[in-house]
């Protein structure tokens, strides 16, 4: 079993190389310090012989005996020494050692026990004999880190330094460990692995296939890590000290390793290496998109756990950095009822609180100390997440690092996690301690084994005479795995799902720094923050390494994700709890609207069927569109043909012939007899099934008229003239049996696009219109002025649909479809990208409920889509060709296709 690991080693030091070697045992004095010599008859021990930035380090074959380190800072003297009788040599040497006269040597892993490490504060000689090699070997570099060693501590940090950077600016990949000599290498650079608690030096080589990590010693398990580009899943740029030097990568299931976090001596050599690892045509990774991530939690397409996992990641929080680890909030606010009513808002803590302003009594007592205080000014002289912290936690999983971490020793037995509800009770009223959660309190997946001593480790007695074992649990939790499934529960609960945003803001958000930090009670240490210190500009090394320690006491603010408050998550309406999409119905205040949506379509998209056909046209159809009150289609095609179907049979009522040219799309005016069809003629005509009869209401543009959207007395038209239409019709005027209404007359404003246009959506409030282009571009703008709002470029190709949510009560948001396969959802408000999935289809037509999407596409599908999974739910066979055309009823029960095969079809649910 290998025993010796960096975290034997002082924060920050560096194991350079090892070297067979036979320790000869000091005659032992008594037995405090030495009692495990005498297990040892013949006075040797043969082992490693390790040489390190700050120390040697022992490692012994035999496990009986500890691994002992020989710090620099007290060794007397580091001397050749020669063969004696009191010291043989041993085996076919020249009979030259390495004598180490040092008055501290530390054991560790006796007998391969975690538990403390001992101290020996005694004078002794140790004498190591080399095995393969001449004590030249060694002498010189530690004879060089002695002298290191009694130079004051900033002279002594330079000296180091120099002899670090000296060492591994001569260190080269070695060749021979490539899995093809044939590859083809792209870039050689150094940097460091970064694992909890340890920096671990080494060469990286990017080739067209792989990507090497070479260290610059033995210590990992394999010589290099090797890392085919196929394997790798995400990589994702990391902050390091609040310095944007570090990259991780994550790596799919059978790869040698989960993830390799590297860290980079500057920004732009990190760079560097990540570009050029995303140019290379083997890589494919899963990264998902910042935007995408927040609408599908909006969406309840991930749990909150998963989203602040995301949200974590996004903030430069990592797993593998115990300075940045991932930070969960403080959801539960009972842990000594017998059992918990999750539906009782009194159950849990105020989420739009930090935990320091949870107790206000105690937030007054920091604000008059803060009062007092010179500039920068603080709240809170501890923060939510430090490695102690994390530890805290994770020491009966990781006692290692405890041990690393507080220089051998385990805290003081009361001070440490062994209760949740002292630890609950010391963050709402300790003046100092206002620390969250991590993720394994939530994690069903991962060890509960934090919360339980399964180690058996001797952490200590605490005063009232019990040993520290497992945690305390609540009364309400039988079990870890019971605790863990409470409190995940917990956090996917309503109240926190309505809440949960208030949180974000305050740690990843615009509540996390500055003047909205200071009203939310929010203000941390100032070198908490990103930007507080540039270290890169810190000439002088130990005031840097100075400022590093400091910053990783204090603790890290995540990385600033969101500069506006974060949108809250979407009421439940029961339809998308999994991706099965369940249609069970919550009974709540929005019960009604939860009924109406389970018994539409789209609570049952993946049930949807084919209930009628009509082969109506002679040419393709180009639009269709129900009557208001869901009884009638109308379509209109390509054969200048508008026709009247009546449900659900798709029979012909009526069929009419539309000017000499194409007729592109209708409408029917609510409550009316009347229809009104776009026309390739560059006109806007009328149709009065009352009547029968067809008349032009508009000379509407100098080119076809592409597309028409009629609200509230408001006509728009879009044409292939670039421009965009906005006319004032009283629907009397409209709808009247004859007569040409000039265009002077009742046009209200026009704007002027770039290109061809060939869709738009008018918002059902009547003030947002959505304009598409054919050269992918979308454009808002606020009538009736007409004002443009925001001008986007989304598609690579023409946009071919967009569409507004429909669903009551929720904030606007704008679906755009292109033939380039995207679908895409903008906020309105802010132009920005709300949610982005490229699908593997070309897209001719699209409609939208505020998530679910039903889509038309080239190769003759109807694809149901649903934008918070990202994944296709179903695909229906529709038409020979293209779907040109759909629509969805007033009242959500049926879904009409229209195709290139000239057919029309309705869907349902088959009853």
């Amino acid at each position: 079993m290998e025993r010796f690991s960096l975290l034997l080693l002082e924060p920050g030091e560096i194991y350079f190389e090892d070297y067979a070697a036979i320790y000869t045992l000091p005659v032992p004095e008594n037995q405090d310090c030495e009692g495990w010599h005498i297990k040892f008859e013949d006075g040797y021990l043969r082992g490693r012989l390790k040489v390190c930035s700050k120390s040697l380090v022992f490692d012994p074959r035999d496990l009986r005996a500890p691994i002992i380190k020989f710090p620099f800072r007290a060794m007397e003297t580091i001397v050749e020494g020669q063969a004696t009788s009191s010291h043989p040599a041993i085996g076919n040497g020249d009979g030259k050692m390495v004598e180490v006269r040092t008055n501290l040597t530390v054991e560790m892993l006796e007998g391969g026990v975690l538990q403390p490490y001992t101290f020996c504060r005694k004078s002794h000689t140790h004498v190591f004999q080399l095995v393969y090699c001449g004590v030249d070997s060694v002498l010189p570099q530690a004879c060089q880190l002695h002298r290191a060693a009694t130079l004051p501590p900033n002279d002594q940090n330079t000296m180091i330094q120099a002899i670090i950077r000296s060492r591994q600016s001569r260190q080269k990949f070695d060749r021979t460990l490539l899995g093809d000599l044939a590859e083809t290498e792209v870039l050689e650079t150094k940097a460091f692995q970064v694992t909890p608690l340890v920096t671990n030096p080494g060469t990286i080589l990017l080739t067209t296939s792989t990507l090497y990590f070479q260290p610059h010693n033995n210590v990992e398990k394999h010589p290099v890590i090797r890392i085919g580009l196929p394997e790798v899943r995400q990589v994702i740029k990391r902050r390091y000290l609040l310095r944007q030097v570090g990259l991780e990568v994550y790596c799919r299931e059978h790869c040698m390793v989960k993830h390799l976090l590297l860290i980079f001596k500057e920004c732009s050599q990190r760079d560097q290496v990540h570009d050029l690892l995303m140019a290379q045509e083997k890589l494919s990774t899963e990264d998902l998109k910042q935007d995408n991530a927040t609408y599908q939690w909006q969406a309840r397409a991930i749990s909150n756990y998963d989203y602040l996992c995301y949200l974590n990641s996004q903030a430069d929080r990592s797993e593998n950095d115990l300075t940045q680890y991932p930070v969960f909030p403080w959801v539960l606010a009972d842990y000594v009822s017998e059992t918990l009513d999750l539906e009782d808002p009194g159950t849990y803590r105020d989420l739009s609180k930090p935990v320091g302003a949870l107790n206000t009594e105690r937030l007054s007592r920091l604000k008059e100390r803060c009062k007092d205080m010179p500039e920068p000014r603080f709240l809170y002289g501890s923060h939510y997440s430090t490695p102690g912290f994390v530890l805290f936690y994770l020491v009966r999983l990781y006692p290692q690092y405890m041990l690393c971490l507080q220089n051998g020793r385990f805290d003081h037995p009361d001070r440490m996690f062994n209760s949740l509800q002292e630890t609950w009770c010391n963050v709402t009223t300790n003046p100092s301690d206002f620390k969250e959660l991590i993720p394994e309190f939530y994690n069903l997946n991962g060890s509960h084994h934090f919360l339980t001593n399964t180690l058996n480790i001797n952490f200590g007695t605490r005063q009232n005479g019990k040993p520290v074992g497992d945690v305390e649990l609540p009364p309400w939790a039988s079990d870890s795995k019971s605790m863990i499934q409470v409190m995940r529960d917990a956090l996917e609960s309503e109240y926190v799902s309505a809440n949960l945003h208030h949180w974000i803001d305050l740690i990843f958000g615009y509540k996390q720094r500055g003047e909205e930090a200071e009203k939310a009670d929010n203000l941390f240490y100032h070198l908490c923050y990103e930007g507080a210190v540039d270290l890169a500009a810190v000439t002088d090394l130990n005031e840097r390494l100075a400022l590093e320690v400091q910053i990783t006491e204090f603790g890290q603010v995540p990385k600033q994700i969101f500069s506006r408050p974060h949108q809250p998550r979407a009421r439940c309406l029961g339809l998308y709890h999994s991706a099965q999409f369940s249609s069970s119905v919550q009974e709540d205040e929005n019960g009604e609207l939860a009924r109406q949506s389970a018994d539409s379509l789209w609570g049952h998209l993946r049930e949807l069927q084919e209930l009628a056909e009509g082969c109506v046209h002679k040419d393709t159809v180009l639009g269709v569109t129900f009557t208001s009150n869901s009884l009638q289609v109308v379509s209109v095609g390509q054969d200048s043909l508008a026709k009247v179907l009546s449900l659900p049979t798709l029979e012909q009522v009526r069929s009419v012939r539309v000017g000499t040219m194409a007729v592109s799309q209708c409408q029917h005016l609510p409550a009316t007899q009347t229809i009104l069809l776009a026309s390739w003629d560059n006109n806007v005509y009328r149709y009065s099934m009352e009547y029968g009869q067809v008349s032009c209401v508009l000379q509407a543009h100098s080119d076809a008229v592409s597309c028409l959207k009629w609200c509230r007395d408001m006509l728009v038209t879009g044409s292939w003239d670039c421009t965009v239409r906005v006319w004032k019709l009283e629907e009397t005027q409209a709808s009247e049996r004859g007569g040409h209404v000039s265009a002077s007359e009742s046009v209200v404003c026009e704007m002027d696009h770039d290109a061809p246009v060939t869709c738009l959506d008018l918002h059902p409030a009547g003030s947002l219109l959505a304009t598409g282009t054919q050269d992918g571009s979308v454009s808002l703008w606020l009538l009736p002025t007409p004002d443009l709002q925001h001008h986007l470029t989304c598609h690579s190709d023409t946009v071919s649909g967009l569409a507004w949510n429909s669903r009551e009560g929720e904030e606007s948001r704008l679906l755009t479809a292109g033939r380039d396969g995207c679908l895409t959802i903008f906020d309105p408000n802010l132009g920005t990208t709300v949610c982005i999935h490229k699908t593997n289809h070309i897209i001719r037509c699209v409609a939208w409920e505020g998530r679910l999407v039903a889509a038309g596409v080239e190769a003759g599908d109807l694809i149901l889509f649903d934008m918070g999974t990202g994944q296709e739910l179903s695909r229906l066979h529709a038409h020979i060709g293209a779907v040109t055309c759909l629509a969805v009823s007033p009242d959500q029960q049926h879904l009409v296709t229209g195709g290139m095969d000239k057919r029309v079809k309705l869907w349902g649910l088959q009853l």
